[in-house]
């Protein structure tokens, strides 16, 4: 079976898979942050809001690595283009947006769709970057981090001007338009043909150091991630800062994430950096923030602790992403990069619930204490242990 070669990763052919980036983070965050600070007015308990906050990313962990599978069986375009046109379909729900049920229905639906497109937009990214893997995943990662930032932001406003039905309208019109230009502008990466595994074999790739290591530190940095969104404002307005000062505490963390994950792509695509002493690196700069910021909180170390996060995450995120793309054979990119975004979700679960745990039995501090002692120790699992180029095993297929 012979395949079409790879198109060159220009940036008409990349920008619309760092749209669909964009669109799932975007869309996460500022549907989220709307219902947590209306949840009074459209008549949620804190139970429900839990519920309502936790059903998305219940949908991305269970669906994500079908997705992922599927992409390699079909291509990852048609997985794309049909997940943003769900995305906004979902979106249509929008005018109910103020009944809790509604919004659970359309938490799920989005959280399905988005579980489509994620995988399938990372796997494609893969494919197209090559050798550059790090370049392609730190733009990729750069313009996720801005959809983090801009989403509670830009989803305030709307709910402001118009109420959830606008923020729905918005998000349907540009899930649809990036849609469509990815339908337009990407294009189609035949399958390849896959061996077949048997339970034992996928039991062996998902336990490799290849898959193992990187997983674990994307989980402990979207564990910090999600962890200082939710807990740095709290702490902010604990000591004296204004709302509004809470709020520029985590937009700085996302922005120098944003900031921070292409160059360090490129960086490591020249050979500057080796993916595994700079996975360790960033991991102990997001510990160090995080443990600063638990033993000495205050308006200064709150800002630089948000500023110390945003470079770790920004430099441990793309390096792992580009060593899953670089060890990982073509034809199983959608399942590895599924599997990898599902522990992503758990780690963005677990860092809170962790945090939450334990300042509930004792105090804040401590639970931001256990959770650097917890991501400096997946940190030192990248040391010595991960270069560019140590495969996954492989089994000859069965015809």
């Amino acid at each position: 079976m012979t395949t079409a070669p790879i198109p060159t990763a220009t940036a008409g052919v990349t920008a619309p898979l760092y749209a669909a980036g964009f669109v799932t983070a975007f869309g996460a965050h500022s549907i989220a942050a709307g219902m947590g600070a209306h949840s009074g007015d459209i008549g949620l308990s804190l139970l429900n809001l839990g519920i309502l906050l936790a059903v998305y990313d219940l949908a991305e962990v269970v669906l994500k690595p079908v997705f992922g599978v599927l992409s390699d069986r079909i291509g990852a375009k048609p997985v794309v283009v049909a997940g943003l046109f769900a995305f906004a379909l979902m979106s249509l729900i929008g005018p109910w947006g103020a009944d809790p049920l509604m919004l659970g229905l359309a938490r799920v639906g989005q959280g399905a769709a988005a579980s489509a497109f994620s995988p399938a937009s990372s796997a494609m990214v893969a494919r197209l970057a090559g050798r550059n893997a790090g370049t392609y995943f730190g733009r990729y990662g750069s313009w996720k981090s801005l959809g983090y930032v801009g989403g509670p932001l830009i989803g305030a406003a709307l709910i402001f001007l118009g109420g959830f039905a606008l923020l729905f309208a918005t998000l349907g019109i540009l899930a649809a338009a990036t849609a469509v230009w990815a339908m337009v502008a990407l294009p189609r990466l035949d399958p390849l043909p896959r061996p077949r595994y048997t339970l034992l074999d996928l039991a062996r790739q998902v336990t490799h150091r290849s898959f193992l290591v990187p997983t674990l530190v994307l989980a402990a940095a979207t564990g910090a991630l999600g962890t200082a969104i939710g807990f740095l404002p709290a702490l902010a307005t604990g000591h004296g800062l204004d709302p509004v000062a809470a709020v520029a505490a985590v937009s700085l963390l996302a922005l120098a994430s944003a900031a921070t994950q292409p160059w360090i792509g490129r960086l490591r695509d020249r050979g500057r950096i080796q993916d595994g002493p700079g996975m360790t690196a960033g991991l102990l700069l997001t510990s160090a923030g995080i443990a600063c910021v638990a033993l000495l909180p205050g308006p200064v170390t709150i800002f630089g602790a948000a500023a110390a996060i945003g470079v770790g995450i920004g430099t441990a995120t793309p390096l792992g992403f580009a060593h899953l793309a670089a060890t990982t054979p073509p034809e199983r990119l959608g399942r590895t990069m599924g599997s990898a975004e599902l522990g992503r979700e758990l780690g963005d679960a677990g860092g809170p619930l962790l945090v939450g745990a334990v300042a509930t039995a004792s105090a804040l501090p401590l639970g931001l204490g256990v959770l650097a002692a917890a991501v400096a120790a997946t940190s030192l699992l990248g040391i010595g242990s991960v270069g560019r180029g140590t495969p996954s095993p492989e089994l000859p297929a069965e015809r």
